[in-house]
C-alpha cells in the first residue's frame, strides 16, 4: 500500500509540474496548429493536456521577460516594448481555447483545472506586472519615447503599456505589491466561484416539470414540442420541461395561463444564487466588493469605479452617473405608464391581483396583441435561424463586400457548430468564424462573441483571426427548425456585430490592435442592429421557413410601428442594473455589505418601481463578479448613443447600404479603432461628437 501512495504521488507531482510523462510532441499546443487556417485542433485536444501546456506556456513567457531584462543594450522600442508585446506567445494559445470551452463546453475535469489555475495565472501575471526590472525598462522607453523617432502607434503602444504597468500596481512599494497580489488572487477564485455556483443555479439546480397538459394552456405549439424534445433529453419522455434558459423560460412567461407556474419559474431565475447551501453567491458578491474597495485604495484610487472608469471615455464616475440619470429620467414615467396599462388590463379581465414583476411579460403580450395585432407567434416563421444567419450575411456583404463560404472540413468543438471562411471583395482570406446556436449543460447562459486567435503580425506576416460567437437560441424540434423571436434576431445580428469588429482588425501591436475603451466596445456591434429591423432589410432576409415566401408588408409594418414597445420596462431593468453596478463599486470604504440590503436600499433611492426588477440582480450578475463588466455594465447604453448616432448617418444619407460610409466605419471604428482615443477615432468617421437625440427618439423618451 506505502508503495502505491507512493506512485500516487508521484504521478501527482509529474502531473502539477508538466506533465512529464507526456512527450511534447503529443501535446498540440506545443507547436503551430497543423490544421486548415491553423485552427484549433478540437478532435486532438484533451483535457489533460491544458495543464501541461499552461505551466510550459507559463515558463517560456518567464524566460522571454528575463531576457528582456538581461538585454545590456539600453531599452528601446525594439528590444523592450515590442519584445514584451509578441511574448508569451505558447499562453495566449492554449489560454484562449481553454477559457473560451470553459464557457461553452464544461465538465467536471474543465471547472477543476480551472479552479487549480486560477492561482497559477494569477501569480504568473502579478510577476509580470510587479516586475520591478521589467517596469523599469519600460519606464525608460517611455521617459525617452520623444527622442527614438517612434511613429505615432509605436508611441501609443509605448505609452499604454507604461499606463498598464502604474494601473497594475508597479510602483507601489514590496510590502503593497505583497498585499495586492493577495488580493489578485483571492479575487481570482471568488469570481470563478461566483461562476461555478451561476451555472449550476441556472443549468442544474431547477426545471420546471410539467406533467399535466392542462398546464401547458396558452403556449405556442413550438413551445410544446420544445418542451417535450427537453424532457426527453433529461429522460422525462411524456412530460415537458422548462429550464431557466432564456428561449424556455421567456416564452413561458409570455403566454402560460397558468398565473402560480409562471410565478414558479420566474422565481426559480430571479433567486439564482440566493437559495442558501453551497451554491449561494451573497457572501462571494460582499466579499469581491470589499477586496475590489481595497484594491482601489492601495493603487491610489477612491473607489474602484474610479479605478475601471478612468480609462474608459466616461472618465469618471461621476460622468456615469450624469449619463445615467439622463436616461432614468424620461424612462421611468414610461415605465409606470406600461405598468398602470397592465393593471388596467388586469382589472378588466377581473384578475383581482396587483402586478408583479413575473406577470410583466405575460401582460407586455396581451398589450402587444391588442395595441399593435403584433403576435410574436406570427412573427417567428419568418425567422428560421438559417434565414437570419444569411440576412446578416447578406447586411455585411453589401455594406463591406465581404463574403461568406460555408467549411464542413474544420475541426469543431461540438457538433452542431458551424464553421464558415471569410473572405474580402477580391477573394482574399479575412478570417474564419464558428457560430454555436443553441444551449446545453455545459454552456453559460446568454450570448457572446469570443477569439480563438486574435488578428496581428507575426515574423513580418499578418495572423488572421478566428472567430467564434456562441448563444443560446431555441432548439430545433422534429417539426421545425430553430424559429428565433425577435430579440434573438436582434442578439444574433448584436454578436456577429462583434465579429467583424474583430475580423477587420488592423495593427501590428497586440496592446493597441482592436483594443479600445469599455464603453465603446458594444458600437460596433449594437449598429447592426439596427440594419436587423429595417423593412428594406428584413424584406431580404425574413421568410417563412415553410414557403420561403418573404415577410409580408402588413408583419414589416406591424414590427415599425411596435418598436417603441415596452421601452420603458426594457430602458428601466437596464439602467436599474447599470445603476446597482455604480453603486457596489462606488463605495469608498471596505465594508461588509449585506448583499439583499444594499440591493434593496438602492433600488429604493432611485425610485424602481416593484413590478420591475434590475435586469440582473446581484447573485446572477455575472457581468460584473464574474465577467469583464464592473463599474461598467452601462457600456451599452453609452454604446448606444454612438450606434444611434452612427446608424442616423446612414439613415439620412439616404442610402442604408452608403458604401462610403461603410468604409469609413471600418476604416476608423473597427480596422483602426486601436490607433486613438475612443472619442476621437468615432470622430474620424462621423465628423462630429455623438448627439443623444436618435437614441432618446429611438427609444420613444422624447
Amino acid at each position: 500500500m506505502r508503495n502505491f501512495l507512493l506512485t500516487l504521488l508521484a504521478l501527482s507531482i509529474l502531473f502539477l509540474f508538466g506533465c512529464k510523462l507526456e512527450k511534447k510532441s503529443d501535446n498540440p499546443f506545443f507547436a503551430e496548429f497543423q490544421t486548415p487556417f491553423g485552427v484549433p485542433p478540437f478532435d486532438k485536444i484533451d483535457t489533460s493536456q491544458y495543464m501541461p501546456a499552461f505551466l510550459e506556456g507559463i515558463k517560456q513567457h518567464d524566460a522571454e521577460i528575463a531576457a528582456i531584462i538581461s538585454n545590456s543594450a539600453a531599452p528601446d522600442f525594439e528590444n523592450t516594448i515590442l519584445a514584451f508585446d509578441k511574448s508569451g506567445k505558447l499562453l495566449t494559445r492554449v489560454g484562449k481555447v481553454f477559457y473560451n470551452l470553459n464557457e461553452a463546453e464544461t465538465n467536471k475535469s474543465m471547472r477543476a483545472i480551472a479552479r487549480e489555475l486560477s492561482p497559477i495565472v494569477s501569480k504568473h501575471n502579478d510577476d509580470v506586472s510587479l516586475n520591478e526590472k521589467l517596469f523599469a525598462k519600460i519606464k525608460t522607453v517611455y521617459e525617452n519615447r520623444r527622442s527614438l523617432n517612434l511613429d505615432s502607434a509605436q508611441l501609443r503602444v509605448v505609452e499604454k503599456y507604461f499606463r498598464d504597468f502604474e494601473r497594475q500596481g508597479a510602483n507601489l512599494s514590496p510590502d503593497k505589491k505583497d498585499q495586492l497580489r493577495k488580493l489578485n488572487e483571492k479575487l481570482s477564485l471568488l469570481s470563478l466561484s461566483f461562476g461555478e455556483n451561476l451555472l449550476a443555479e441556472t443549468n442544474e439546480n431547477f426545471k420546471l416539470i410539467i406533467e399535466d397538459k392542462k398546464d401547458l394552456d396558452g403556449l405556442p405549439q413550438g413551445v410544446i414540442d420544445g418542451a417535450a424534445e427537453t424532457a426527453k433529453e433529461k429522460k422525462l419522455e411524456g412530460k415537458w420541461v422548462f429550464t431557466l434558459a432564456k428561449p424556455s423560460m421567456i416564452p413561458f412567461l409570455q403566454y402560460a395561463r397558468n398565473r402560480d407556474l409562471r410565478e414558479k419559474i420566474y422565481r426559480g431565475y430571479m433567486m439564482r444564487g440566493n437559495n442558501g447551501g453551497k451554491n449561494d453567491n451573497k457572501e462571494i458578491v460582499a466579499k469581491i466588493v470589499k477586496l475590489r474597495v481595497e484594491k482601489a485604495k492601495l493603487l491610489g484610487f477612491d473607489s474602484y469605479a474610479a479605478y475601471i472608469v478612468a480609462e474608459n471615455m466616461a472618465k469618471t464616475p461621476v460622468q456615469v452617473n450624469d449619463f445615467l440619470m439622463k436616461l432614468w429620467t424620461p424612462a421611468l414615467p414610461v415605465a409606470k405608464k406600461e405598468a398602470a396599462a397592465m393593471q388596467q388590463i388586469i382589472d378588466r379581465d377581473g384578475g383581482k391581483f396587483k402586478l408583479q414583476s413575473w406577470d410583466w411579460w405575460y401582460y407586455a403580450e396581451i398589450i402587444r396583441m391588442e395595441k399593435y395585432n403584433l403576435d410574436e407567434n406570427e412573427l417567428k416563421p419568418y425567422f428560421s435561424l438559417d434565414y437570419v444567419r444569411d440576412g446578416m450575411f447578406m447586411v455585411a456583404t453589401k455594406l463591406y463586400g465581404i463574403t461568406f463560404n460555408k467549411l464542413t472540413d474544420l475541426p469543431v468543438f461540438q457538433k452542431d457548430v458551424e464553421t464558415y471562411q471569410v473572405k474580402e471583395a477580391d477573394g482574399s482570406h479575412l478570417g474564419i468564424l464558428y457560430l454555436d446556436y443553441y444551449p446545453r449543460d455545459g454552456k453559460r447562459g446568454g450570448a457572446w462573441c469570443t477569439e480563438f486567435r486574435t488578428s496581428g503580425w507575426e515574423d513580418g506576416k499578418k495572423v488572421d483571426p478566428v472567430i467564434s460567437v456562441t448563444c443560446n437560441f431555441t432548439k430545433p424540434t422534429a417539426d421545425a427548425p430553430s424559429l428565433l423571436s425577435w430579440d434573438e434576431t436582434s442578439t444574433l445580428f448584436h454578436e456577429f456585430g462583434h465579429a467583424l469588429h474583430s475580423l477587420f482588425t488592423q495593427g501590428k501591436y497586440t496592446r493597441t490592435a482592436g483594443v479600445v475603451p469599455q464603453d465603446y466596445v458594444e458600437l460596433p456591434s449594437q449598429i447592426m442592429e439596427n440594419w436587423a429591423g429595417e423593412p428594406e432589410v428584413l424584406k431580404a432576409y425574413a421568410k417563412n421557413y415553410k414557403t420561403g415566401e418573404p415577410i409580408p408588408d402588413k408583419l414589416v409594418e406591424k414590427i415599425k410601428n411596435s418598436a417603441l414597445f415596452n421601452q420603458g420596462f426594457e430602458t428601466v431593468e437596464y439602467l436599474a442594473a447599470s445603476m446597482l453596478d455604480m453603486d457596489f463599486h462606488e463605495l469608498t470604504e471596505p465594508e461588509d455589505i449585506k448583499v439583499e440590503k444594499f440591493e434593496t436600499d438602492n433600488m429604493n433611492r432611485i425610485g424602481l418601481i416593484p413590478e420591475i426588477l434590475p435586469r440582473y440582480r446581484s447573485t446572477y450578475f455575472a457581468h460584473i463578479f464574474s465577467g469583464g463588466y464592473a463599474a461598467g455594465y452601462y457600456v451599452y447604453i453609452w454604446a448606444a448613443v454612438l450606434d444611434a448616432d452612427a446608424y442616423n448617418a446612414f439613415k439620412i444619407s439616404g442610402d442604408i447600404y452608403n458604401k462610403a460610409l461603410a468604409a469609413k466605419f471600418r476604416k476608423y471604428c473597427l480596422a483602426e479603432c486601436g490607433d486613438d482615443e475612443g472619442m476621437t477615432q468615432y470622430r474620424k468617421f462621423r465628423g462630429q461628437d455623438p448627439d443623444i437625440e436618435p437614441l432618446l427618439q429611438r427609444r420613444g423618451l422624447k
